[in-house]
C-alpha cells in the first residue's frame, strides 16, 4: 500500500486549509482530482455545495475537480460502472461534509469501499473530511441523530477502511476540539465528554479513538507507515478515557498507536513539532468577525475613520474568503450583521467619499454572490447597502450604485 490517506477534522473548504491542500496535491501530480457528493447528497442544495467546493479548489489551489455523483447508490449496470470508473481513475479523491450515516447507507453493500483501497494501492490520495472522515473507522458516531434529534448515544458500523489500510483498529472522530457550544461541551464531534465516556466502553477491547481537531489534518503515509499532523490543531490518541495529543508539525510512526502510550522516553516517541514562527490564522468567520469588530470599535473610539474603513474592508474580505466554506452555521449572518453595524456607525462622522472603497467592495461581493447563485448572501448585501442609503441598479452592463 503506497497511497496517502488524509483525514481532516474540519475546514476542508476554508482559507485555513489552503496550504495543506496545495501540498497534498503535489503528491498526486496531474492525475484526475475527483469530488464525491455522497455525504450531502440528501440536501436540496447539493448542487450548490458541489459548485462551491469546485470553485474553492480552483481558486485556492489551481486544480480543477470533476464531480462523481453518488447521492444514492447507483443502479446496477451502466450507472454503477460509470461511477466506479470515475472513482478508480482518481489520483485524488475527496469527500466531506454532510451526514455520516446517510453516506454509509449509500455505500453499504456496494464496491465503493474496495475502490477506495484501489486508489490507495495505486499511490493515490484519499482525502476524507468532517462527516466523511467519521465513516472511515470500525464504528461511526451518528452525529445528527444524537446531537440534533436526541437519540440515545450509540455507535453504528463504519467502513473500517482505516483498519484495512493501516492495520490500526481505530474509530475516527473529527471536529475533536469543537467549541461551538460555548457554555456546553461540544468537543468530540458534538458529543462532549459525558456522551463520549458513555460510548467508549462499548467499543471492542482492541479499539481506540483517533481525534482530529478542527482546521487540522492527519496525513497517513501508508508506505512509510507514518502520520504527519498539519494545520492549526492537533491529533489525539484516546484509549480507555486517557488521551495523548500531538500538535501540528509532528510526525508519528503508526506503531505509537499500538505500543505503550503515556510512557515518555521510549522508542515510540514522535518527532517533536517545531515552534510556530507566526501566530496561527483565524480559524472561523466568527473569529474574523470578532477581531475586525474589536478593531473597528477601537478606531471609532480613537476617531480614526481610515482605521474603521480598513476594519470593515477586512470583514468584507473575510466574508469573501469564507464564502466557499460548506460548513453550515450562522456565522455568515452574524458577520453580515456586524458589517451593517459598522456601516451605520461610520456614517456618524465619516464623509461620503470615505465610503466609496467599502461600497465598491460590497457591490463586487454581491455580484459574485449572484453569479454563484447564492441568493441569500446577495439579498443580505443589498440590505446592508440599503441600510446606508446606497441604491443598486442591475443593468446589462453590470451593477451601478448611488448614495443618497
Amino acid at each position: 500500500m503506497t497511497g496517502l490517506l488524509v483525514i481532516m477534522g474540519s475546514g476542508e473548504t476554508a482559507p485555513t486549509m489552503v496550504k495543506p491542500h496545495r501540498e497534498i496535491f503535489q503528491r498526486c501530480g496531474d492525475r484526475p482530482a475527483v469530488l464525491l457528493d455522497t455525504p450531502y447528497g440528501f440536501q436540496e442544495n447539493a448542487d450548490d455545495i458541489s459548485a462551491k467546493a469546485v470553485k474553492y479548489f480552483a481558486d485556492s489551489t489551481g486544480r480543477g475537480l470533476s464531480v462523481v455523483t453518488w447521492r444514492t447508490a447507483p443502479a446496477p449496470g451502466l450507472p454503477l460502472e460509470r461511477a466506479l470508473t470515475g472513482l478508480r481513475e482518481a489520483g485524488w479523491l475527496f469527500a466531506g461534509p454532510g451526514s455520516p450515516t446517510y453516506a454509509l447507507r449509500q455505500w453499504a453493500e456496494t464496491p465503493f469501499p474496495s475502490v477506495l483501497v484501489e486508489v490507495l494501492e495505486s499511490d493515490g490520495v484519499v482525502c476524507f473530511a468532517s462527516a466523511a472522515a467519521l465513516t472511515l473507522g470500525s464504528h461511526t458516531i451518528p452525529v445528527y441523530e444524537i446531537y440534533k434529534a436526541g437519540t440515545d448515544p450509540h455507535w453504528v458500523p463504519g467502513l473500517d477502511l482505516f483498519h484495512q489500510v493501516t492495520g490500526l483498529p481505530a474509530v475516527i472522530i473529527p471536529h475533536y476540539d469543537n467549541a461551538e457550544g460555548g457554555h456546553h461541551d461540544t468537543r468530540y464531534c458534538y458529543l462532549g465528554e459525558r456522551r463520549l465516556a458513555m460510548l467508549e466502553p462499548l467499543l471492542p477491547p482492541e479499539a481506540f479513538i483517533i481525534g482530529v481537531d478542527e482546521h487540522t489534518a492527519g496525513l497517513f503515509d501508508l508506505a512509510a507507515r507514518t502520520v504527519t499532523v498539519v494545520g492549526n490543531g492537533g491529533l489525539t490518541l484516546r484509549r480507555g478515557g486517557n488521551s495523548q495529543c500531538w500538535p501540528a508539525g509532528t510526525t508519528l510512526p503508526f506503531s505509537v498507536f499500538t505500543g505503550t502510550v503515556f510512557v515518555p522516553g521510549n522508542d515510540l516517541e514522535p518527532t517533536p513539532a517545531p515552534a510556530p514562527a507566526d501566530p496561527p490564522p483565524l480559524t472561523s468567520l466568527a473569529a474574523s468577525t470578532q477581531e475586525t469588530t474589536a478593531r473597528f470599535d477601537a478606531c471609532l473610539e480613537a476617531r480614526d475613520p481610515d482605521g474603521c474603513v480598513a476594519a470593515a474592508l477586512d470583514l468584507e474580505q473575510a466574508l469573501q474568503d469564507w464564502i466557499a466554506d460548506t460548513d453550515v452555521s450562522d456565522e455568515r449572518e452574524q458577520a453580515r450583521a456586524a458589517l451593517r453595524g459598522m456601516l451605520v456607525r461610520l456614517g456618524s462622522f465619516a464623509g461620503p467619499d470615505r465610503f466609496t472603497p467599502l461600497v465598491s467592495a460590497l457591490v463586487d461581493l454581491r455580484t459574485e454572490a449572484r453569479a454563484g447563485r447564492d441568493w441569500a448572501l446577495s439579498d443580505s448585501l443589498r440590505d446592508v447597502l440599503a441600510s446606508a442609503n446606497v441604491t443598486i441598479q442591475d443593468t446589462p452592463a453590470g451593477p451601478s450604485w448611488s448614495a443618497q
